[in-house]
């Protein structure tokens, strides 16, 4: 299976530590080589811009992923995503996340898991590039968002809509998932996920998959807020919390609101 990353803030962060360990998870301490991708919102709610990478090597020995690892991007929200195949070749176009318009914004998805027997109709406006069950289950998802709400309704009620949605089509299989439009980050476990919530009075944190620590206290405002979503807990000396099977949550400023 693949791994999933998210992190929510309420000021623009940059994500190098949690990806630094997260990447090491690309061939290295862990068998998911088969491509990789990370999707960042800058900015605040008004600036709709996004920096999307994807890269079909692994990412503990892409380039591209050592220059994420050293280029100090901050952001409101990320995605990030390293690929375990298990429906589609190893190939650029199927690398996540993937990325969509609707209503005038970008949205990013990335999936882990398996969808089984999963061919529903699409029509024109949104139509996979790669042969992955998880781009045609993002495809589906903005398709009936985009009939479900004449415009951008607000988080509570996106979170009404995909939670119906997310239960359609965790019928056909494990579907853990990560979504963002940069307004929010929703996190779905069929499976498999775990969240931290890191705020004032900040702490020392040591990743699991290399040697390498820091201080938070050091680096942040007594203001600031950050939620980190992943698939399997990141640092050793955190306290994680485990998702649900089937709970959809959403997070906003850098907290759990649902």
């Amino acid at each position: 299976m693949c791994q999933l990353l998210g992190m929510n803030c309420n000021t623009p962060t940059d994500v190098t530590f949690s990806f630094a360990g997260f990447a090491q998870r690309g061939g290295r301490t862990d068998q998911h080589a088969d491509g990789w991708g990370i999707a960042f919102f800058e900015g605040d709610e008004d600036d709709k811009g996004l920096r999307h990478f994807v890269d079909h090597l692994p990412a503990c020995d892409s380039p591209v992923a050592d220059l994420i690892r050293r280029y100090p991007i901050k952001s409101r929200n990320v995605i990030a995503h390293i690929r375990k195949a298990t429906q589609g070749h190893v190939a650029l176009e199927n690398c996540h996340p993937f990325v969509r318009e609707l209503w005038g914004r970008y949205w990013v998805f990335a999936h882990n898991g398996d969808l089984q027997d999963f061919h529903p109709r699409l029509h024109g406006n949104f139509r996979p590039v790669g042969n992955t069950d998880s781009e045609r289950a993002f495809c589906w998802l903005m398709q009936e968002l985009a009939k479900s709400h004449a415009g951008v309704p607000s988080v509570a009620e996106l979170t009404l809509t995909l939670r119906e949605l997310a239960r359609e089509i965790s019928r056909h299989g494990t579907f853990n998932f990560m979504l963002s439009n940069g307004l929010a980050l929703w996190a779905h476990a069929s499976t498999t996920l775990f969240y931290v919530e890191r705020r004032h009075p900040f702490a020392h944190a040591r990743l699991s998959d290399e040697d390498l620590s820091i201080n938070f206290a050091e680096h942040t405002q007594p203001s600031d807020r950050v939620a980190v979503v992943v698939t399997a807990p990141l640092t050793t000396n955190e306290s994680w919390t485990p998702f649900k099977p089937g709970e959809l949550k959403v997070f906003v400023g850098g907290a759990c609101v649902v």
